[in-house]
């Protein structure tokens, strides 16, 4: 089942004669930036008894993309509401329209952002220390290969819990 998409300005109308938003995002990702008045349950805290019976719902992410993949399990938490739709482009388009968001003044860069800068950091380091010192340093750069690979597939990525730990990452 696919759900209707919908603009942010589209959006705004809908929730100005009492849509409810729902943020599917994380709770650190709505913590660090969110549509005020918007409530946050990730996909698999969604169920029915958590969404507004008989009124209008929009579902939303940081850019659509997980609204649309997780489209059928959204559409049957909301099964019991009069509408529901996606927010295209998720809280990307919402605030590019000028709409209000409220952001975390000190809030640090999104974990798969870090993710990815350490990553590329390591493997640039591997690459570079195993062409000017010694060949043994390009391990380096196939271990993080092998960490992304086991990611990828099981779902699991260690950096990614090493750096939740991180003070900065912290609440």
């Amino acid at each position: 089942m696919t759900l209707p998409l919908i603009t942010a300005d589209q959006a705004a109308t809908l929730v100005r004669d009492g849509a409810v938003l729902i943020d599917i995002r994380s709770a650190a990702e709505y913590r660090n930036r969110h549509i005020p008045n918007s409530l946050n349950h990730t996909v698999d805290e969604l169920s029915a008894d958590k969404m507004p019976d008989d009124g209008v719902v929009i579902f939303l992410c940081q850019s659509g993309m997980r609204t649309r993949t997780n489209a059928n399990k959204l559409a049957a938490a909301a099964q019991n509401a009069k509408a529901h739709y996606i927010l295209e482009g998720g809280i990307d388009s919402w605030q590019k329209q000028g709409l209000p968001v409220e952001v975390r003044a000190n809030a640090p860069l999104e974990l798969q952002r870090q993710v990815q800068i350490a990553v590329g950091t390591l493997v640039i380091l591997g690459v570079v220390l195993g062409t000017w010192l010694n060949p043994a340093w390009y391990i380096l750069s196939a271990f993080v290969g092998a960490g992304l690979l086991v990611a990828g597939l099981t779902g699991f990525c260690g950096l990614a819990r090493l750096l939740m730990l991180a003070p900065w990452n912290r609440v």
